[in-house]
């Protein structure tokens, strides 16, 4: 199983989109950790959307197409459900 996720930061007031075959509570949990890179040092990563997936190559799919609208608007819209999944 794998699942494709969006997670917020109030203190960056950012999204970030990635996909993870780990449990996901365990992968937010490294996320808040600190180290180096993107989500590192800021601690206050929230779940806000997850889809999941039977394989990787699907997962990795969706992770690229959210990651290419390059737009708040449509990732909000797809967090608050008015959204469509664009499969």
């Amino acid at each position: 199983m794998w699942t494709v996720y969006i997670l917020y930061s109030v203190k960056r007031d950012r999204y970030y989109i990635g996909y993870t075959g780990d449990d996901l509570t365990e992968r937010i949990r490294k996320h808040n950790s600190n180290h180096k890179g993107f989500t590192g040092g800021v601690g206050d990563w929230e779940l806000k959307y997850s889809e999941v997936f039977d394989d990787k190559l699907s997962a990795h799919r969706r992770e690229l197409q959210l990651k290419g609208w390059k737009s708040r608007i449509k990732l909000e819209s797809l967090i608050s459900g008015s959204g469509h999944s664009g499969l």
